[in-house]
């Protein structure tokens, strides 16, 4: 039997996979690139779908929020640039979106596995969510994302680890 609760093999306290890949723009993003700032890196499955519409609009809602706690925001799927870009415009995101089309940093993280929805099964990303801070150590990992208050979500689990 699979265990579709718990894909990560990530957990707080490990040190980040570093990763480099390109964002919505086509300028090469990496961890390295965040050192010194906390970092919010959320996985989700499709640009321009519901779900991972009402996550992002939540997080671009609550953006000087999160900004003001000291974070920076990275969201990543396997869409490329000419989507994320649709995607960032249609809904203003304020953050950038990262193109993971041939999977590195989605396996690196350990989210891409067996899922199911409306009783198919099929492999897919896991939506998670990554907390890191300035040294590239996972400060929380959320593995059962709720999408319409997934901010407040991530503020509550800092809160308390």
């Amino acid at each position: 039997m699979i265990n579709y609760s718990s894909m990560t093999h990530l957990k707080v306290g490990d040190q980040a996979p570093n990763f480099s890949v390109i964002n919505e723009k086509g300028d090469s993003v990496s961890l390295k690139t965040y050192a010194g700032k906390r970092l919010i890196l959320y996985f989700y499955p499709k640009d321009l779908t519901p779900s991972c519409t009402v996550e992002a609009c939540n997080l671009k809602d609550h953006y000087s929020d999160l900004i003001a706690h000291g974070f920076e925001v990275l969201g990543v799927s396997m869409d490329n640039e000419k989507l994320h870009k649709r995607f960032i415009e249609k809904h203003s995101l304020p953050f950038h979106l990262l193109c993971d089309v041939d999977k590195k940093v989605i396996d690196a993280y350990g989210v891409w596995g067996p899922k199911k929805f409306m009783g198919r099964e099929f492999d897919g990303i896991h939506r998670t969510t990554f907390v890191i801070n300035g040294e590239g150590i996972i400060e929380a990992v959320i593995e059962k994302v709720v999408t319409k208050t997934h901010t407040e979500q991530i503020l509550e689990e800092l809160k308390n680890n």
